[in-house]
């Protein structure tokens, strides 16, 4: 199959197979005419680098994933290249949900302070007062 129908059965662009193919994720023999010559094989290629991409893995993460698909196994996570990725991705994402939580709690105690305080509304100097419901009749 020919460049556009890989891109359109694996659902994506021929702009992103001809990225993938400079990134070395992505091979194809050429034909006599010069055309790149795609198979089946290339329709899961890519789909595994786009399921992989949706759930947060980087174009380079991707690799040892294509690799164990390359290398003839049944999915691209067989191999403990593949499972070290998830491995260090999923640290990093805990890593993210422990700062982020440590940002909310502190914008709860801040929050929790300043409503304990009463907020009055504030008016800049030099800035019309905001209008009354009265006034807006």
């Amino acid at each position: 199959m020919r460049i556009g129908e890989l891109a359109r059965r694996a659902g994506t662009t021929t702009r992103a197979l001809r990225f993938y193919e400079s990134q070395g994720l992505l091979t194809a023999p050429r034909a006599a005419n010069g055309y790149r010559e795609y198979g089946e094989e290339h329709v899961r290629l890519v789909g595994e680098i786009l399921t992989l991409q949706a759930v947060g893995l980087s174009l380079d993460d991707t690799r040892p994933f294509v690799g164990c698909l390359r290398a003839g196994h049944e999915t691209g996570d067989s191999c403990a290249d593949s499972i070290e990725v998830y491995e260090r991705k999923l640290a990093e994402v805990d890593a993210l949900l422990t700062q982020l939580g440590e940002v909310r709690s502190g914008l709860v105690a801040k929050l929790a302070s300043a409503l304990a305080r009463r907020p009055l509304p504030c008016v800049v100097p030099g800035s019309a007062p905001p209008p009354n419901e009265q006034e807006s009749r």
